[in-house]
């Protein structure tokens, strides 16, 4: 088993904690009623999706990656931001309360729009400007 390192714990750490507060703000901005659809939490899963393709594009192809950056980006912000737990609980709420409709309009367009978004997410990383020196990949493979 490996030693966890304190400082990629500390960026685990600090990225869920601004990702928690990050998802929060935005589930009491956009607080609906029980019969409502949950606008909040697909659009913050739609935006995390996208967010984690970018990130792990511009990680893997574009930067000189770290395990402290990865650490913060993916794993703490956008893990603790995204929330798949409370995407399945509304879900089945949803079904509880006679919505059965909204409830699987709710899971397919959650899952499809994850989906196109993350493809996106990496689409957008792509195009981004290489900084002077070309790419991450670039400079690997000189």
């Amino acid at each position: 088993m490996r030693r966890a390192d304190p400082a990629v714990i500390l960026a685990v750490a600090s990225g869920g904690a601004l990702g928690a507060l990050s998802r929060y703000g935005i589930e009491l901005g956009g607080d609906v009623g029980r019969d409502a659809f949950p606008w909040p939490t697909l659009g913050i899963n739609v935006s995390g999706a996208f967010l984690l393709g970018l990130v792990y594009t511009l990680l893997a192809e574009r930067v000189r990656p770290t395990p402290y950056l990865r650490a913060f980006l993916a794993i703490g912000f956008l893990g603790a931001y995204t929330t798949f737990s409370t995407w399945t609980v509304e879900a089945v709420l949803l079904v509880r309360d006679g919505a059965v409709g909204m409830a699987a309009t709710y899971a397919l367009v959650t899952v499809v729009a994850g989906l196109l978004s993350v493809v996106g997410g990496m689409a957008a990383g792509r195009a981004w400007p290489a900084r002077a020196g070309g790419s991450h990949e670039t400079r690997r493979n000189r």
